[in-house]
């Protein structure tokens, strides 16, 4: 079939090269993409949003399923876009509904999800503009730290834990009266801080039944020792070591299956992936957040890990035979790290030659994933604040990590930083 995938980072670039070994998959084309999607389909000069110019290459190519990658075309209704038209109804869609998006669209959606399903995560409230003198009274008596969270989507920069009751108050103007995050902000979900270890599984549901396709621990922050800015993800590692059978067993008891039943008792329209943000505290698993589409740099540990046809796994998604469908995991540990450019998170420039790509080794031990690149005149040249990822196996996890330092010292652009503790606490 020809399938097209939208998004431009490096969960594409992954998800593409995954796809394409399917032999379920003909052509593949990617909207917008990037220098790495290019090496395995037809990168079309489309944004993620447009869906006029969406439906209009989906009839010229003759598009048989639809793979989205970022949130923001699921928040805005792509599923319904291609679902109510006559002729892209027949298109296999791997994502959720706008109105099931909404458990990534909005903060306060989601916590009332969890709440009605009995979904174990932090206590919480919500605020707008309207209730403003009530909300600062909540953060003068909340215990500290506090986390304060922009309601809508902003990019994964709409989170701030604060140390203090001053910098909660502040942050909480910033965000509903100064519209720091635009309309995102317009409503803030206060809740309270879990201390534990942040931890990431993935699952693919036709909002019946699902399948379990991977976890991960990602590493947010800029500096080394997790310190510094947050930052979209600078390293990512799979499989976690704690996430054991018993944990894993809590995890779907209590969290993946009351997430999908109240789905189906909701009649909320999901046929794709469930990102499930967890904190680990002492053990127990809690929510802090969902999103409705992989997570980057996750996909870039998940997808090499994960041996079952993905592309199979979607059709089984969309005839209602994923129950029956069989998951089987490499068991090789793999790590991802991410080289970002110069002054990232903060700002940074743009169109840098890089160099080294072509040093790679061919024996499939570890792979470079693209995320912000672009090809002018053969060249590749960076294009956004992470630039690419290296992904490698390893019987542990710093076997791994070494495989990918080991090649990122041979790739070179102007401000190239890369974080070379990933995985610090497994070695």
């Amino acid at each position: 079939m020809n399938i097209l995938l939208l998004g431009s980072g490096g969960r594409e670039h992954a998800l593409a090269w995954k796809m394409v070994k399917s032999h379920h998959c003909d052509d593949l084309f990617i909207a917008p993409g990037n220098a790495g999607t290019s090496q395995f389909g037809t990168n079309l000069p489309i944004e993620v949003t447009d869906f006029e110019a969406i439906k209009k290459a989906c009839i010229e190519y003759k598009i048989q399923m639809l793979v989205v990658g970022p949130e923001e075309p699921l928040v805005k209704g792509i599923y319904d876009f291609i679902r109510q038209d006559a002729q892209l109804r027949h298109i296999t869609v791997v994502g959720p509904s706008a109105e099931a998006a909404q458990l990534e669209g909005s903060k306060a959606y989601s916590k009332k999800f969890m709440q009605r399903h009995g979904i174990p995560t932090a206590a919480y409230a919500e605020f707008t503009s309207d209730n403003l003198e009530e909300g600062k009274a909540y953060i003068r008596h909340h215990p500290l730290p506090v986390v304060l969270k922009a309601d809508g989507l902003a990019a994964g920069k709409g989170v701030v834990i604060a140390a203090t009751h001053e910098e909660a108050l502040q942050v909480f103007e910033e965000m509903i009266v100064h519209r720091q995050f635009g309309e995102a902000s317009s409503k803030v979900v206060i809740e309270a801080f879990l201390q534990g270890i942040e931890v990431s599984v993935f699952v693919l549901t036709d909002g019946q039944d699902y399948q379990i396709i991977g976890h991960a621990k990602d590493y947010k922050r800029i500096g080394e020792g997790d310190t510094g800015l947050n930052t979209g993800g600078m390293g990512c590692v799979s499989p976690v070591p704690f996430m054991d059978a018993f944990f894993m067993q809590k995890v779907e008891e209590r969290i993946i299956r009351p997430t999908v039943q109240g789905l189906s008792k909701e009649q909320l329209d999901y046929h794709g992936f469930i990102f499930f943000g967890l904190m680990n505290v002492n053990g127990e698993p809690f929510v802090i957040e969902y999103n409705c589409r992989m997570g980057d740099p996750e996909t870039e540990v998940v997808m090499p890990r994960l041996q079952t046809d993905i592309v199979s796994l979607f059709a089984a998604m969309d005839n209602g035979t994923l129950v029956d469908t069989n998951i089987v995991f490499d068991e090789r540990s793999c790590a991802a790290v991410m080289a970002v450019s110069g002054g990232y998170p903060g700002s940074y420039l743009k169109n840098f030659l890089i160099s080294g790509l072509e040093t790679l080794e061919t024996d499939g031990s570890a792979m470079v994933f693209h995320a912000g690149t672009r090809e002018e005149d053969n060249e590749v040249l960076t294009n956004g604040g992470r630039v690419l990822a290296v992904t490698a196996y390893g019987n542990t996890i710093a076997e791994a990590v070494a495989k990918s330092k080991a090649v990122l010292e041979n790739i070179r652009f102007e401000g190239i930083y890369y974080r070379k503790d990933i995985g610090y606490e497994f070695n």
